[in-house]
């Protein structure tokens, strides 16, 4: 790792996350913002835990912004333990809230920053699923360590969350100019009107001229980028999607199975990966834009979660991410319409229309429900 100049580079979930993000905590001289939607009490949590606690006591600021319901399990007395080592620590909006009342809306992040200077983004939370054990594989995730202006950037939009300071809606994403690449980063909050990142992924499919290559974790994409992708393949773009094969959520899997024959008629390229689970939220086109981050292709993440991703416009950085997702490609099982064929039973096939329908169902009710809100000043 080059550390005197500014870089940027591709992360994977397992040790190579977590070693960064150890060295990122241990290094920071006066502020850390870690925004995480699940941190888990297990041993990778309590690695980060302990390093925190040490930051705290070097007199580093340490802010952490959890999401309510994704770190639900993590007991008062872990919290208070952080607090008390002077950790500022917050969780995002309960699940169930009466002034607005809110269900849906979730602080999706996986952030770190230190400094205004090094930052992770990307779609990997703390926990030990993601950093894996000897028994058994990380889930498929990435994320991308910067170390250049986007990251003062990111640092300003992580104190606005956890100070609620409500400016995130005039920060525009800017484009920040390295000497081979341009990086940017993505909101998506459909609540304050930023939907940066659904705008990034569609503007990128329409305007692909070669390929598009998706790897998407609880992948049901709304409309308007199923539309894209699929005039995309009427193009003749070489369309491929990486999607799970065992999931943490079988009935989101199943939903997803649902819209394989459609995909595969318009000539898309389906393969499942069955090694772990698949988190990864990540896309190259053309091998020149690349993005990774916490947004799903599905209408939860377009209109009910807070996103927030990194889009790179950088060849070298595409071609490095297409390398990627070739060797992952060769580790997993094609989707053939002959394959779709022998598994189509009839129950199969109802199965997946049902879970299709429930799956849309409940996304767009945890999604849209909470907006009757009673109260207009509504604030995060």
């Amino acid at each position: 790792m080059h550390h005197e100049e500014e870089y940027i580079e591709l992360v994977h979930s397992g040790e190579d996350y977590f070693y960064r993000l150890g060295k990122i905590i241990e290094n920071a001289k006066k502020e850390i913002h870690l925004q995480t939607y699940i941190f888990e009490n297990d041993s990778t949590g309590n690695r980060i835990a302990a390093l925190l606690k040490e930051a705290a006591q070097r007199k580093v600021k340490v802010y952490v912004l959890l999401d309510a319901y994704g770190s639900a399990a993590l007991p008062d007395s872990y919290v208070n333990d952080l607090v008390q080592y002077g950790i500022s620590l917050r969780f995002f909006s309960p699940l169930f809230s009466w002034n607005n009342f809110y269900l849906g809306r979730r602080m999706h992040h996986k952030i770190v920053v230190a400094d205004e200077k090094t930052a992770l983004i990307g779609g990997i939370n703390i926990a030990d699923k993601y950093h894996g054990t000897p028994e058994s594989e990380p889930w498929l995730d990435y994320a991308v360590q910067l170390d250049c202006p986007a990251a003062t950037h990111l640092q300003r939009l992580c104190a606005d969350y956890f100070f609620k300071q409500g400016s995130s809606k005039k920060i525009k994403p800017v484009m920040h100019l390295m000497d081979k690449a341009r990086v940017g980063i993505l909101q998506n909050d459909w609540l304050k009107n930023k939907t940066e990142v659904c705008d990034a992924y569609t503007n990128a499919i329409l305007h692909a001229e070669k390929e598009i290559v998706i790897v998407g974790s609880y992948f049901l994409p709304g409309s308007i980028i199923t539309k894209a992708l699929k005039k995309a393949c009427k193009r003749g773009i070489k369309t491929t999607v990486i999607l799970a094969g065992i999931s943490d959520v079988p009935l989101v899997c199943r939903a997803t199975q649902h819209l394989y024959s459609s995909f595969l008629n318009h000539h898309m390229r389906i393969y499942e990966w069955n090694r772990s689970v698949v988190h990864g939220k990540a896309s190259v086109v053309d091998k020149k834009w690349s993005t990774v981050g916490s947004f799903n292709l599905n209408s939860l993440s377009c209109y009910g979660s807070i996103e927030m991703n990194v889009e790179i416009h950088s060849v070298e950085f595409a071609e490095n991410l297409r390398t990627d997702f070739e060797k992952v490609i060769n580790e997993c099982s094609e989707i053939t319409k002959e394959r779709l064929r022998q598994r189509a039973g009839i129950f199969n096939r109802l199965a997946n229309w049902v879970s299709y329908q429930m799956v849309r169902t409940t996304m767009l009710l945890l999604t849209f429900l909470p907006h009757l809100r009673f109260l207009k000043d509504y604030r995060v």
